[in-house]
């Protein structure tokens, strides 16, 4: 950005960290009468994953806010009609690329008009669009639907792998254009159906221009972030960086500075009118949370660095395929890899911020596990060997 507006407040280091944990729902008593439909609205957006290790990405969200709630539970919250018996009935929310894939809001449809706009205009796809598929699919969703790719024709066999069919191309550009809305997981598999049926007829429009579409987003992620930089910002529904400096003196952000922070800083005024108080969270994250979306902010705010492996080569991984962050008193005290044997959540690599963080980590072992309904802890490795005992007793304790 050329220039800058005056910031309106100075905030310690401290200060941006509580703002940012009662922002993102860690700080404070959690709101279990909004449920995971209220983490999602205040979020903006949940991350999906294929990776299930205690749970998929999506459901260790709302876990992790709000405690043991019960993972059929998150699902039906996320993808359960909006009213029963509503004539036609509606989910609360749809998938579509926000920082990854992720589930959204469906009141935020309109919103993400600028992004269906850009796909439509797209030169170039990595599959190509076989002639006549995306009618075909259109007509059988209509008639149909709501279906699965499978439903509409599945993978094809090439001579080394399955590859995406015909079908398969044209029903996720329609999902990229905004004709077909993905409106469940269903065993992992996109439960497609066309956009006219799904999203409320109040939504159902394009009409807002790019900047409408942009000045939200960016309102959204200054309010789920509290307090971010332009980066922060920027990544939270990975937008530009020039999209961001087109939107953020009409979004309602305020510039900030903060200490230690060497870039400027934007905050939702709101979460300036009080100071952060209330309970800590402990327990822990999945490696997609939107807390620890960013790598430079992760590190900025909590000192910690944290990366995922799951791609990295065997040998060359530190902390462990899945490396789950704990989260304690504010701060990240450690790592978890997990993993289950039966009725038995196995902490395949413990890391550990020193003999304080001991308590905590084994606290939030013990709580997921009797989430996944495990009834006993198993720790293989401690990377601190003389703290491998004193968890041990700690984990013992807690079980009993």
């Amino acid at each position: 950005m050329t220039s800058l507006p005056r910031p309106t407040a100075e905030l310690s280091a401290d200060e941006a960290r509580r703002i940012a944990l009662r922002a993102q729902g860690f700080l404070g008593a959690p709101d279990r009468r909004g449920g995971v439909r209220g983490v999602l609205r205040r979020l903006g957006a949940v991350q999906l994953d294929t990776i299930s290790v205690l749970a998929r990405s999506h459901e260790l969200i709302p876990y992790a806010r709000l405690g043991a709630v019960g993972r059929k539970t998150v699902d039906r919250a996320y993808w359960t009609t909006a009213s029963v018996g509503a004539s036609p009935a509606r989910p609360h929310a749809f998938e579509y690329w926000s920082h990854a894939a992720c589930i959204l809001p469906v009141e935020e449809w309109p919103h993400f008009a600028f992004r269906r706009r850009a796909y439509r205009a797209r030169p170039h796809w990595n599959h190509t669009l076989p002639d006549g598929a995306y009618d075909r699919v259109i007509k059988q969703l209509r008639a149909e639907g709501p279906l699965t790719a499978t439903d509409l024709g599945g993978a094809k066999r090439t001579s080394e792998w399955w590859d995406w069919s015909g079908e398969k191309v044209a029903v996720e550009r329609a999902l990229m254009y905004g004709e077909v809305v993905c409106v469940e997981r269903r065993g992992w598999k996109r439960v497609y159906d066309l956009a006219e049926r799904a999203v409320p007829d109040a939504l159902l429009h394009d009409e807002l221009d790019d900047a409408e579409c942009l000045r939200r987003l960016v309102r959204l992620a200054g309010q789920a972030l509290g307090v971010g930089t332009r980066a922060d910002i920027a990544d939270y529904h990975r937008l530009k960086g020039d999209q961001v400096d087109t939107a953020i003196a009409d979004s309602g952000l305020v510039p900030v500075t903060v200490e230690g922070w060497s870039k400027p800083a934007w905050a939702d005024p709101a979460a300036l009118e009080t100071t952060p108080r209330g309970r800590h969270r402990t327990t822990l994250l999945s490696p997609f949370d939107s807390l620890i979306w960013e790598r430079a902010r992760t590190e900025r705010i909590f000192g910690f660095t944290h990366r995922l492996e799951a791609y990295v080569p065997k040998q060359k991984r530190v902390y462990g395929y899945f490396a789950m962050p704990v989260l304690a008193g504010g701060r990240l005290v450690g790592r978890v890899d997990p993993a289950r044997e039966g009725r038995t959540l196995v902490a395949k690599q413990v890391t550990l911020d020193g003999p304080k963080a001991v308590p905590a980590v084994a606290q939030a072992l013990v709580e997921a596990a009797g989430w996944v309904d495990c009834t006993d802890v198993r720790v293989e490795r401690v990377d601190a060997a003389n703290l491998r005992e004193p968890l041990a007793k700690e984990l013992t304790r807690v079980l009993t």
